[in-house]
């Protein structure tokens, strides 16, 4: 079992022939992910190193070559039409890589998502991976190992460093989900957690934060009244000065609000066991882990 993608996801990219489209799209391939499609207007016909069909659009590749998850490296401008456009043609999963997208365009897809069955993940996030099965994004895949615990991470290079923590302590990763640090954006904690507490083959969960927002504290809200599964956490920007962004859009402490104090105690009053030091993040997943028997 494995949440959002498996070995069976068949994916398309949009803007697959772009600089680094078609880069991670190999890495992709690689890996061994079903990448069946890509989508550049104006260049249908054409083959992306020689095997992979390009079509004009979304629809012609989900019709054509049964794609049922798009990735998209579309550049900012564009991006959230991109989006648009695949949720249209029916794909189940939409995985946006895509950094700086607009904020209006992105409050926009999300009024358009609204009552669609399509998800969306990111954007400005490092995508999905299923060890050993489907790697969608920019993740290096050969840290990863197969295994039973979940990451979710707002912070794509944190979630890398969790992984190699955890493969290093020999143990392997069930699903590991980029959900990105823009203010708006798919899925958020909550969404993901819910998927991992109904997956028979997630044993217990990373949760990866950082400054800004209020996402970890109703995560923390929700945990408390519905994990049935350890969670440890981290929470980074402790050291930021209000006011200043950090990295993220999202990642901005406001009117004293999202600071990783706040985080922190929320989670802990949650149960949730949080890391001091983002080198600790293996071993204190092990903690909590063995703190549940």
């Amino acid at each position: 079992m494995s949440i959002l993608v498996n070995k069976d996801t068949r994916v398309v990219f949009q803007g697959i022939t772009g600089a680094f489209g078609s880069q991670h799209a190999r890495a992709c391939i690689e890996y061994g992910t079903k990448v069946v499609a890509g989508v550049v207007p104006g260049r249908g016909g054409q083959r992306f190193e020689d095997k992979v069909p390009i079509y004009d659009t979304v629809a012609q590749a989900v019709r054509s070559e049964g794609a049922d998850v798009s990735c998209i490296f579309v550049p900012p401008p564009g991006a959230a039409d991109a989006i648009a456009e695949a949720a249209e043609a029916g794909c189940r999963v939409v995985i946006c890589i895509t950094e700086g997208v607009p904020v209006l365009d992105m409050v926009k897809i999300r009024r358009f998502l609204e009552g669609k069955s399509t998800i969306l993940v990111g954007p400005n996030c490092p995508g999905v991976i299923t060890p050993g099965e489907c790697k969608i994004g920019i993740m290096p895949g050969h840290i990863h190992k197969k295994g039973n615990i979940g990451v979710v991470s707002r912070s794509g290079t944190l979630t890398y460093e969790a992984v190699g923590q955890l493969s290093a302590l020999g143990i392997g990763q069930s699903t590991c989900v980029g959900i990105g640090g823009d203010p708006v954006a798919g899925l958020d904690f909550i969404d993901v957690l819910k998927l991992y507490n109904e997956d028979p083959e997630t044993h217990g969960v990373i949760l990866i934060g950082e400054i800004g927002g209020t996402a970890e504290q109703r995560a923390a809200e929700w945990i408390k009244n519905n994990m049935k599964k350890p969670v440890a956490g981290f929470i980074a920007g402790r050291t930021a000065p209000p006011g200043k962004r950090m990295g993220h859009a999202g990642a901005i402490i406001a009117g004293g609000q999202g600071t990783a104090a706040e985080k922190t105690a929320a989670l802990e009053a949650a149960g949730v066991l949080v890391s001091p030091s983002p080198a600790e993040m293996g071993v204190t997943l092990q903690k909590a882990m063995a703190a549940r028997g």
